[in-house]
């Protein structure tokens, strides 16, 4: 996981990991093979060494401030003592920084020069962990802040400066913290955003690919079946009738040529489509609702009987897809006829109007006799309701009272 992790990290962030805080570099994962603490950055030792440089030219401030105090000896070099191992504690503070707050909120009390250690720590606690650590911590220290200059009042300034001065230090230090740590909660938050939006790219990318396939497979099934379907049922009659006229054998014949020419034409410009990448509308021009007579003319020279019944009052504004899914509809259901009731007459009935909407109907009815098997997909029906569900219509398809069957479809004509 941690692999995945430093592949998706932002560039800039892998080429510039030294100017990264190790809090981020962590984050970002951009050191997959380490575990556990991450090591420092040199940005991280640069601003470390001017936290121990400002640490300590504060103690050394307030040791002036000590010195001026009348207080033992020994009270001001305890207080001299703990502001030095205060200092030296700040290398520290990354590592616990929870910790070392809390340590540091007596040791302040009692040491004057510790102060400078104690806003530097106080503002890690406010960059690398939530608000209610910080508000714990510092009230504490606010509570005790009173009674500390009640106890050592500062021989420049009066009580209530001091307090001030205290109170307003206490609030940049968290503000600033705070501020830095937003401010690297929000690259984070950046930074899943964008792996968000990566996977979401890459999850529509595969479902506009798994769209397209299952468009090229109905389109494929809808194609090819009726001109198998062709070459089936003629390769059956020759099969069963060698003893055919010698005319009706060359004319079987010829039926299977041409369709296994037309089937070889379609499933060539299918996979043109699919390694060109070309739209559904490039190639040939795709059948419509004009094409419906020759695809009936088509079937009866192969030998089927087809009553085509056209009432559309202007086919020429009949819209490209619906004319197209129409086409389909009864090219699906002449073939179903063919394959299931061979030899039966097959009712093809096309109306509509602009407003109305476009209705298809095709029925055959039952088959005299045991028709022979002819296999088949049996996703050819559930692929047009899908396609006519698309255009916005209905198609419907069973059964009739008479042995038939049926296939009713509605599309919208707007």
């Amino acid at each position: 996981m941690s692999g995945d992790k430093s592949e998706h990290a932002p560039q800039a962030f892998t080429v510039r990991r030294w100017l990264l805080p190790s809090a981020l570099v962590k984050e970002f994962d951009l050191e997959p093979g380490r575990s556990g603490r991450p090591r420092r950055t040199a940005r991280d030792w640069v601003v470390d060494f001017f936290c121990f440089l400002l640490a300590v030219f504060i103690g050394l401030l307030t040791a002036d401030t000590v010195a001026k105090e009348s207080i033992p000896a020994g009270v001001a070099a305890v207080d001299q003592v703990l502001g030095a191992l205060a200092c030296a504690a700040v290398w520290l503070r990354r590592r616990w920084p929870v910790g070392l707050a809390i340590a540091m909120v007596p040791v302040c009390f009692v040491s004057s020069t510790a102060g400078g250690a104690g806003v530097v720590v106080f503002f890690t606690l406010a960059v690398h962990r939530p608000f209610r650590y910080v508000a714990w911590v510092g009230g504490a220290s606010l509570a005790l802040t009173p009674l500390y200059f009640w106890l050592r009042p500062d021989p420049d300034i009066s009580y209530g400066w001091a307090l001030l001065f205290a109170a307003l230090l206490s609030g940049t230090t968290v503000g600033w913290g705070m501020f830095v740590r937003s401010k690297r909660q929000l690259m984070l938050s950046l930074r899943d955003r964008a792996r968000r939006a990566e996977t979401e790219a890459r999850l529509r990318a595969e479902q506009a690919q798994r769209l397209a396939r299952e468009a090229i497979a109905r389109e494929m099934h809808d194609v090819l079946a009726h001109r198998l379907t062709l070459l089936s049922v003629h390769a059956g009659a020759l099969e069963f009738r060698p003893d055919a006229p010698r005319a009706e054998i060359a004319r079987a014949a010829g039926v299977i040529r041409e369709s296994a020419h037309e089937a070889l034409q379609d499933l060539r410009e299918i996979i043109g489509v699919l390694r060109a990448g070309e739209s559904d509308d490039a190639g040939r021009p795709q059948p419509t609702l004009a094409a419906l007579e020759a695809l009936v003319t088509e079937s009866r020279e192969a030998g089927m009987k087809v009553i085509l019944d056209q009432r559309v009052t202007d086919p020429a504004a009949v819209p490209a897809s619906v004319g197209r899914t129409a086409y389909r509809i009864v090219q699906e259901g002449l073939t179903n006829a063919r394959k299931h009731a061979p030899g039966t007459e097959v009712t093809v009935t096309v109306t509509g109007a602009p407003g109305e909407g476009l209705s298809v109907s095709v029925r055959n009815p039952a088959p005299e006799g045991e028709v022979p098997h002819v296999p088949g997909s049996g996703q050819g029906l559930i692929g047009l309701t899908e396609r006519a569900t698309l255009t916005g219509g209905r198609l419907e398809h069973g059964p009739v009272p008479d042995g038939g069957f049926d296939v009713r479809a509605w599309l919208p004509w707007g």
